[in-house]
């Protein structure tokens, strides 16, 4: 993995079929297990150093999403209620019952979706840097400028970013981050030519416009009760902060707040160590 930090040479990567996709999932370690999931702008590759600090003692699963990354590519099943389905069938395949979860980005919207499907499944959620689609003060922060690119999509869209899918990234890292030096030039050389790979920024595109939809569907399962498990919810302080914690008190019963310090969006990245010190402390309790 040029470009990115190396998992663990014990670790083993497959295709697991789930409802119509493939879904590549790296996976080692022994003991408990963990799921970690990725966001747009990233793949599962983003986790490598929490996967390193924890698979001595910790079973750790790190998939891309569908339409993402080595995942496959297809042209449906981009609500994040759907997507939530393509890992419980991961987590079947690999014979694991329950995992403590850890998200970020897009993959917040996953998670969700998978703790109020799955409830059972998850015993501790740490849930970093996005909102949940249609709740607390979701339709504010889509007023956004900044989050223009939610509703940025169609064919000649496309069109505009194909061969220049460096430069539309670059405007996330740059934007988002507290110092865009800290995402290194291998690192956006490394996700820029995956994003560039056949249909990638298409489905990338699809999973901007399912929000509609998966804000329909959380205000479904937030009515239906609040989550049980502990949850950690962490944000950048230069990015969501402390305003995770308000959000997912609305839908979990017991939130712990948490900051990661001179940090925008893309906490792997900016602070990988701070980051996964928090995410190993929390799990270790």
């Amino acid at each position: 993995m040029q470009g990115v930090a190396a998992f663990p040479r014990s670790f083993k990567s497959q295709n697991i079929k789930a409802d119509g996709a493939t879904i590549y999932a790296r996976s080692g370690g022994a003991g408990p297990a963990v799921l970690l999931l990725h966001g747009f702008g990233d793949t599962g590759d983003m986790w490598a150093p929490v996967a390193t600090a924890l698979h001595e003692n910790r079973t750790v699963v790190v998939p891309d999403l569908r339409g993402m990354g080595l995942s496959s590519h297809p042209e449906r099943g981009y609500e994040k209620k759907a997507q939530a389905h393509d890992f419980a069938r991961v987590l079947d395949k690999l014979k694991i019952d329950a995992v403590d979860l850890v998200t970020h980005d897009i993959g917040n919207m996953v998670g969700y979706a998978l703790a109020a499907q799955f409830t059972k499944r998850v015993k501790r959620w740490i849930i970093i840097d996005a909102p949940l689609p249609g709740i607390g003060p979701w339709d504010d922060i889509i007023r956004s400028p900044a989050l223009w690119h939610f509703n940025f999509r169609g064919p000649d869209v496309e069109r505009l970013v194909k061969g220049r899918e460096r430069i539309y990234l670059d405007r996330f890292w740059n934007e988002m981050s507290a110092n865009p030096k800290a995402i290194k030039e291998a690192t956006r050389r490394h996700y820029a030519r995956l994003y560039a790979l056949p249909k990638a920024m298409h489905c990338a595109f699809l999973q901007f416009a399912a929000f509609n939809q998966d804000a329909e569907d959380n205000k479904v399962f937030a009515a239906a009760g609040k989550l049980p498990m502990p949850v950690l919810a962490l944000g950048g302080d230069h990015s969501f902060g402390t305003q995770m914690a308000d959000i997912m008190r609305l839908v979990a019963t017991d939130v712990t707040p948490g900051t990661i310090k001179q940090s925008g969006h893309w906490i792997m990245e900016e602070q990988p160590r701070q980051t996964t010190e928090a995410i190993v402390e929390f799990l270790r309790k």
